[in-house]
């Protein structure tokens, strides 16, 4: 689970439609308020490759009951707005996760490409301060680690043997033990609540009166907890690639909805690949397809390819459903090991990441949705299992790996907040029909719980989220709402529809490399 196909009729989309939207005020421009954040050098991972970046620290409460209590420290990244004539105040971004860096995020969608283009719009660049920051607990905001990177062996135990059950139990148990000892006291305060009040404390650091805010698949989550502590504080909020908020254990139902989502967008996938035989010689239907590719997921099974076996090629397929930017390279990759006998470029694009920073991720992820949310039972995770499991070929991987930890974890889970919405002014939301990470039904049940909200709905789409993407996959008529919404206020006068985007069209030319994918694409 990480955050990162129905058909749904404009009648259906009148019938779940909250009432009319409140338009958000137009701003006129303001000079550059008063803030006691000091802004200097970058580290050097974030300075490298995003040079127009300048950087702050502010220390916040651990725990907020206790507020002059101990602290932590959280960086801040700014991108400055271009023209000050323009400036209508500073824009915060979350990438999503939860635990992603989002101190890169001023970066990702702010510096050029090649060609030019930015995936956050000219006028809105001109308009704000772009900020991002990391959240507590990640990367430059105190990290957190739970064990050394080399804790999850390769390859994993299948994760779909029932005889693998008591093993998988002890390593997912014994990863909570490891981040009790070595995380601590700061496991109970690393939850969306406290991020949401850290995000208010960023906006009076900024001096800003209104928190103007951009929230990515967990960032919708994190912008509506926002939403509820802080409604008077909310100036423009866009968010986009929704979660349901709606269960008490919301992050438990959230992996069982994105378990299903992502066999509805893998088999989309699979007639794309069928289109492109003449490309890829896997086969010209999509059962042909998937037969290739059943057959290769059975051989790594059995016999694992040195560090890739069966658990491991299944979080290669599940992360590339994300986003279309990994197709053509995983296909090419498969096809090379079943047309030719070739394994290296799928070992290569399947093999698990051991980095520090991919173990840092898996404790922060964990972190947050341990204690955002209570979990079941042994008992009920593995009905659940095997219920998920005859709709899903990723049921098991994604159950193991997002949250079979936090039925041992070592701090008592919260009570989710009751999104209602009350108070907020419009806000602006985008989802893709067929979104494999925040599935459209829990977009709804989010539009439902904020009645000043408008849904932009992209049709003839799997892909996870909508607005501010790479130009390969760039939405040009979403883009053009968001934008003349962030710098106009102007919502659309009611829920509407954009086209799809194009999928990438591969060429038999194509070479096979593989970037491992990163939560800039969303």
């Amino acid at each position: 689970m990480r955050f990162r196909l129905a058909v749904v009729t404009a009648a259906a989309l009148a019938l779940i439609a909250p009432a009319a939207p409140a338009v958000a005020a137009v701003a006129a421009p303001v000079a550059d308020p008063t803030s006691s954040l000091a802004f200097g050098a970058c580290p050097a991972d974030i300075a490298q490759p995003f040079p127009a970046l300048t950087c702050a620290t502010l220390q916040v409460p651990v725990d907020y009951t206790q507020p002059d209590g101990a602290t932590i420290s959280l960086l801040v990244t700014k991108r400055a707005a271009n023209d000050p004539s323009k400036r209508l105040g500073a824009l915060l971004l979350n990438p999503g996760g939860p635990g992603g860096a989002g101190s890169l995020s001023a970066g990702g969608l702010t510096k050029p490409d090649a060609t030019g283009f930015t995936r956050l719009q000219p006028a809105v660049l001109d308009a704000y301060d772009v900020i991002g920051f990391d959240p507590r607990g990640v990367a430059h905001s105190d990290g957190i680690s739970c064990t050394d990177p080399s804790y999850f062996s390769a390859p994993q135990p299948d994760p779909d043997v029932p005889a693998n059950r008591s093993k998988l139990w002890k390593l997912w148990g014994g990863y909570a033990d490891a981040c009790g000892e070595k995380a601590g006291d700061l496991l109970s305060h690393l939850g969306t609540v406290d991020v949401a009040r850290d995000m208010d404390r960023i906006r009076d650091a900024l001096g800003e009166q209104k928190l103007n805010y951009v929230g990515f698949s967990y960032g919708t989550y994190l912008g509506a907890v926002y939403g509820k502590l802080f409604p008077q504080r909310v100036g423009r909020m866009i968010l986009d690639g929704n979660i349901d908020p709606t269960p008490r254990d919301v992050w438990y139902q959230a992996g069982l909805a994105q378990s299903v989502a992502i066999q509805k967008r893998f088999d989309s996938y699979l007639g794309w690949v069928a289109k492109y035989d003449s490309v890829f010689h896997l086969g010209s239907t999509v059962d042909a397809v998937r037969a290739a590719w059943n057959s290769t997921l059975t051989n790594f099974r059995t016999t694992p390819h040195g560090v890739v076996g069966g658990h491991e090629l299944l979080a290669g397929a599940y992360g590339v459903m994300f986003s279309e930017s990994g197709w053509i390279p995983f296909t090419k990759a498969l096809s090379t090991y079943v047309v030719g006998g070739d394994d290296s470029a799928l070992v290569t694009f399947a093999a698990p990441d051991t980095s520090a920073k991919g173990e840092q991720f898996n404790a922060i992820f964990n972190a947050v949705i341990c204690v955002d949310s209570p979990w079941p039972s042994k008992a009920r995770y593995e009905r659940d299992g095997v219920r998920t499991a005859k709709v899903s070929q990723f049921a098991w991987y994604n159950m193991w790996t997002s949250g079979s930890a936090c039925r041992n974890w070592p701090v008592p889970s919260a009570r989710p907040l009751k999104i209602t919405g009350k108070d907020l002014p419009g806000i602006l939301m985008f989802n893709t029909i067929g979104d494999p990470a925040t599935p459209y039904a829990g977009a709804l049940k989010l539009h439902a719980s904020l009645p000043t909200s408008v849904l932009v709905t992209e049709l003839d789409s799997g892909k996870h989220c909508v607005f501010a993407n790479s130009r390969a996959m760039v939405n040009v008529a979403a883009n053009d709402i968001g934008t003349r919404y962030l710098v106009t206020g102007e919502l659309p006068a009611q829920d509407t529809s954009v086209p799809g985007h194009a999928l990438p069209v591969p060429t038999a030319a194509a070479k096979v490399s593989f970037t491992r994918p990163s939560l800039l694409e969303h």
